[in-house]
């Protein structure tokens, strides 16, 4: 395939036109999109999926000595100490009963760590999800912001999809690109399947790849392997209410689509036409290495972003139980 140059790229509007949308379906009202396919049937079948009691984390951690895997353009997290053991010992602080504490303060991107968007985090045609004017995002997000999926959560059933073992790899090359009919191949040779409503995660070696590579070399020529766009995959997330999706790469699909040379389309695709949550830079190496060596590749998956009014997104750290 030959990447159009960027005189010829489509606008995404017209990419997209005819594909299915689910505007209105839960309401004109609703922030929250596709998650409102995991009622408590959905839970239920999450817990019912729980074998062991063994858990797992999936945030990256912020302030690692390796830095922070960011999207291009972010600056890493800052973090200062306002208060420690300096300020005691030169004087400059004192509680009463020689109570001694430290405090500290972190700047950093909301999505600059793991993290969930909000559905209003991406558009065109100046229209946010659920049909919302683009307007509304001026000085902070009035609508369809982080808040109301912080305020509901996402919990359900996950099941792993593991692409880079599937390709007998450690990591996925850049611009590596997989789409619906890939994962299904993927589910069959690990023995499981994904099933309508289940949350989709996805592993492409990436994220666990930056803290073993040079940062140069990883961010040379950047473009992240990932899922790549085509209609038949749009209306197969439609049709199997895919509620929300999670990889371990900064955008959850290959930066640039190769054929028509759109930047992130599934972002508008999935995300502002479907209301399919996007959840990024996790870490899915250990999970996925006991998945493999126990053969489960389903789990109870829970996670809640944090509650920032008007956020494009922001930090979550989801927890999986097996």
């Amino acid at each position: 395939m030959c990447v159009r140059k960027p005189a010829d790229t489509p606008n995404v509007k017209h990419l997209l036109e005819g594909l299915p949308t689910n505007w209105g379906k839960w309401g004109a009202e609703d922030e929250v999109g596709a998650l409102n396919y995991l009622q408590s049937e959905q839970v239920l079948r999450g817990i019912q999926s729980v074998r062991k009691g063994k858990t797992f984390t999936l945030q990256v951690e912020i302030g690692h000595e390796k830095g922070e895997p960011l999207f291009p353009g972010r600056r890493p997290s800052m973090r200062m100490n306002v208060l420690d053991k300096g300020h005691y010992l030169a004087g400059k602080a004192h509680f009463d009963g020689n109570v001694e504490y430290a405090d500290d303060v972190i700047f950093m991107h909301v999505q600059g760590s793991t993290q969930c968007d909000a559905l209003g985090h991406v558009w065109y045609d100046d229209k946010l999800w659920n049909g919302y004017d683009a307007m509304s995002t001026i000085g902070g997000l009035s609508r369809a912001s982080i808040l109301p999926i912080a305020h509901r959560g996402i919990v359900g059933r996950a099941v792993l999809i593991d692409m880079a073992r599937h390709r007998g790899k450690r990591v996925l090359d850049k611009g590596e690109t997989f789409d619906h009919r890939d994962l299904l191949d993927a589910a069959r040779a690990q023995g499981v399947t994904i099933e309508p409503r289940d949350i989709l995660v996805i592993r492409t070696g990436l994220i666990g790849s930056f803290y073993e590579r040079d940062s140069n070399e990883f961010y040379e020529d950047f473009i992240e392997p990932g899922l790549t766009f085509s209609r038949e995959l749009v209306n197969w997330f439609h049709e199997m209410e895919i509620p929300c999706l999670v990889t371990d790469t900064m955008g959850n699909e290959v930066t640039v689509d190769p054929v028509s040379g759109v930047m992130i389309p599934l972002h508008n695709a999935l995300m502002r036409n479907l209301g399919i949550v996007f959840t990024e830079v996790v870490v899915l190496d250990d999970l996925a290495a006991d998945c493999e060596q126990d053969g489960q590749w389903t789990f109870f998956y829970a996670a809640a972003p944090l509650k920032i009014v008007g956020g494009t997104g922001a930090p979550v750290n989801p927890v999986v139980i097996k």
